[in-house]
């Protein structure tokens, strides 16, 4: 994902889940610096206008003063009905504790004996009477920057540290940029991605080749980011076959459903699919620009509007140590309830490294952040430059003529990946400013038929971290029902309760998907990826992208 990376063996409950970064060291940098080249994050006078609308909406909705409205002072008493730390609930996980600022050196003490035996190598030496040298002789300590720093430690970097700080994925896509070049994706997916296997599940590269590794990827990815993902997992990595499945449908079978419209709120980007009798339908996938992280960023925003954030030089955008600390205070407070509600929690400063600051503030209208998802104009998304041009040629798919499958399925090898960099891929539309509720409903009607609507009504199905904000379904299961076009028979709308937690839930799917498929056919191996791509004896040409679509990413009930 663009966030985290989710990976483990498929007899583990719950998957390992990294931030999706690493940090490489720098000689040349004076400081930390991130390879996101944003163009700006849209906050002008009109953004914050319309921001401020927003909030208004929200405002006469939820019963609370609107934005203009006088707002208490940080430093007046709590009033008595105010909620409080031991008033939320127990599902939300409440955690004020500081981050600490990740060690970068790689500190290796050495005796002199052993710097001298590692000089002259080839000597042949008596084991005892080195052990007895090494008593007599000063040790010395090395100190030296750590060449690659991964997952969350990689975001609690010193600012003062030089490294630079990459984010392989973003908004659903290659965080390509002229200063994040295709190559250093690749090398950097790669990278962490070995790191999880090796630190993590402890699968030396040697023993992967006895290893099948199962893909879950989102419907935001168009076919050239599958078939390089595919590339680093099969040839780079080296596991013996793989397959593909897409996130939607592995979720619906995460949760025990073969029917159900999925609704997956990343940290970055909003994906609606329906799923049909397990197969998910192109024509109904939605994605929306907008998740997690910019729920965090808006929590920051309207604390600043009602003063009452500390006086600290808050800045997620260039510190991702307080991205961090921000997702933790909505991870651990915001929820969705009518009235005013406030709560009190510690906020640190990182403004400083030798010393981390802190103060028990007041944290106010906190139902309004995770309600940007109903009314995207309150959530200001970063900006990024396209990727380049060149990026959009498939050239695989523009080396091929006109082909045809065995399932009779055909494609112009000539057609390019994207139509224009402002679109996703054509099987995903794309919206900036619809919001959640209009979303589901789009998508549930683009099915054309009655019956299906009805049962996918009442089968929408919430994954991802935001999905677990309480009081979310309650609002979606309303506003949902008041937005259905009065001519459409449809009487009822729910939202169905996860059986685990919604974070892991595709993940899990991805694993039952990979044991109901007893016959394999979707499988790619190794040899046949490597050598052009094509399967021995099947004449299917797996790198052609219109077969990877068609054949990867989607699930057939026999």
């Amino acid at each position: 994902g663009s966030m985290n990376v989710r990976m483990g063996f498929a007899s583990q409950d719950v998957p390992f889940n990294i931030p999706h970064c690493i940090a490489r060291h720098k000689n040349d940098a004076p400081k930390l610096s991130v390879r996101d080249q944003r163009l700006n994050c849209r906050a002008g006078s009109t953004h914050n206008a319309e921001r401020e609308r927003a909030y208004d909406i929200i405002a006469s909705m939820l019963k609370i003063p609107f934005l203009g409205e006088v707002s208490p002072s940080e430093n007046q008493p709590l009033p008595p009905k105010m909620g409080r730390l031991d008033g939320l609930s127990a599902q939300q996980n409440k955690d004020d504790s500081i981050l600490t600022w990740t060690d970068v050196m790689d500190k290796s003490i050495k005796t002199s004996t052993s710097i001298e035996r590692s000089v002259n190598s080839d000597a042949d030496e008596d084991p005892s009477q080195s052990t007895s040298d090494d008593g007599n002789k000063p040790n010395s300590e090395e100190n030296k920057y750590k060449e690659m720093i991964f997952g969350e430690d990689a975001l609690k970097i010193p600012h003062s540290a030089p490294y630079c700080l990459g984010r392989p994925i973003r908004r659903g896509h290659f965080n390509i940029s002229q200063n994040y070049s295709l190559h250093q994706v690749l090398e950097d997916l790669r990278t962490i991605w070995n790191w999880m296997l090796t630190e993590k599940l402890h699968i030396n590269p040697k023993d992967r080749h006895l290893y099948s590794a199962i893909l879950v990827l989102g419907e935001t990815f168009d076919n050239r980011e599958m078939k390089e993902m595919l590339s680093i997992v099969l040839c780079d990595l080296g596991f013996s076959t793989a397959v593909v499945h897409q996130e939607a449908l592995a979720a619906a079978f995460g949760n025990g459903l073969s029917t159900a419209c999925v609704v997956n709120i990343g940290a970055q980007v909003t994906q609606v699919v329906c799923v049909e009798d397990g197969v998910a339908l192109p024509h109904t996938a939605l994605a929306l620009p907008y998740g997690g992280d910019d729920i965090s960023r808006c929590l920051l925003w309207v604390q600043q509007r009602h003063r009452t954030w500390p006086n600290f030089k808050t800045d997620p955008m260039k510190k991702p140590i307080d991205m961090l600390m921000l997702n933790k205070i909505k991870e651990g407070y915001s929820q969705i309830r009518s009235g005013s509600y406030d709560a009190v929690s510690v906020v640190h400063s990182y403004e400083h490294e030798k010393s981390v600051g802190h103060q028990k503030t007041r944290l106010s209208a906190l139902s309004v952040p995770p309600m940007g998802l109903l009314y995207p104009r309150l959530l200001i998304p970063e900006e990024f430059p396209p990727p380049p041009r060149p990026w959009f040629q498939d050239c695989d798919d523009m080396l091929e003529d006109t082909w045809q499958t065995n399932d009779g399925l055909s494609g112009n090898g000539g057609l390019g990946a994207w139509d224009s960099y402002q679109m996703l891929p054509t099987r995903v539309k794309k919206f900036d400013n619809i919001g959640l509720v209009e979303a589901i409903v789009s998508s549930v009607l683009s099915t054309g038929r009655v019956d299906l609507q009805r049962k996918l009504f009442c089968s929408i199905q919430l994954v991802g971290g935001a999905a677990s904000t309480t009081g979310l379904a309650p609002v979606l299961e309303q506003r949902v029902l008041n937005t259905i076009p009065s001519n459409q028979p449809v009487e009822k709308v729910e939202v169905l309760q996860s059986r685990r937690n919604p974070l892991f839930i595709p993940w899990k799917g991805g694993v039952i998907l990979g044991v109901l498929d007893t016959t394999r056919d979707a499988w790619i191996h190794r040899e046949d990826w490597i050598k052009n791509g094509v399967h021995v004896g099947s004449g299917r040409k797996y790198k052609d992208s219109y077969f990877l679509q068609s054949q990867l990413m989607c699930y057939y009930n026999s």
